[in-house]
């Protein structure tokens, strides 16, 4: 079994394979005196699970660099997310140390925004990987392709703003509220579909310029 894993990771290329292990650091450090324990699992546990699985879906069904590298990236974004619960990312903090002004004031808003982006970065980064998957194992045309990348980066954004819903019916109320980042805004389920289809629309729009 051991001997059957190494292969499958040799198998990889170099990149691929230094984007895994960057992704697992990512992770191990993301936990280091983690603020929030109890909500950790909840947030980092699919990203373990599919870090783990990595390899052999690569190999199963591999991908070019550039559209595993799109995965990586917004793996990268999701688990820095993840370590502050996404509604306490510091960013205001770090840009006041950088330009001595932090973003919310540059922007005009009160609302910690990083989980807005990282909605928006699943439709920019993922329409990539998911129209060369539809084009290399489901046979559709380049068009049709990003045509089923767009559809699917909607029903996932759905799907994952359901699954929110259904944990605040289950879960406490203050673990429910801090998981799913809501912040006071009654519009956020709809706002954050709306971040990643447009994320997805301007992706596939560079996508078919560049091919032209």
């Amino acid at each position: 079994m051991i001997s059957g894993a190494a292969a499958v990771w040799n198998a990889l290329p170099v990149l691929q394979r230094r984007m895994i292990l960057s992704l697992a650091v990512a992770i191990g450090l993301a936990n280091i005196a983690q603020p929030y324990p109890d909500l950790a699992p909840l947030q980092h546990g699919p990203t373990i699970a599919l870090l783990i699985a990595a390899p052999w879906l690569l190999r199963r069904w591999p991908l070019s660099n550039g559209a595993t590298g799109c995965i990586w990236l917004f793996l990268l974004l999701h688990t820095l997310g993840a370590r502050w619960i996404y509604s306490y990312v510091p960013y205001d903090d770090w840009a006041r140390a950088l330009v001595g002004h932090d973003l919310s004031w540059l922007l005009g808003t009160s609302r910690n925004g990083y989980d807005r982006l990282v909605h928006f970065a699943f439709g920019a980064l993922l329409t990539m990987p998911l129209a060369q998957s539809a084009h290399r194992f489901g046979g559709l045309r380049h068009g049709w392709s990003l045509a089923f990348a767009l559809a699917a980066v909607g029903l996932g954004s759905a799907l994952y703003e359901i699954f929110e819903w259904l944990l605040t019916l289950l879960a406490a109320g203050e673990t429910a509220d801090y998981y799913n980042g809501q912040q006071g805004d009654v519009w956020d389920a709809q706002k954050d579909m709306a971040a990643a289809q447009l994320g997805s629309l301007i992706a596939m729009i560079a996508l078919l310029r560049h091919r032209r």
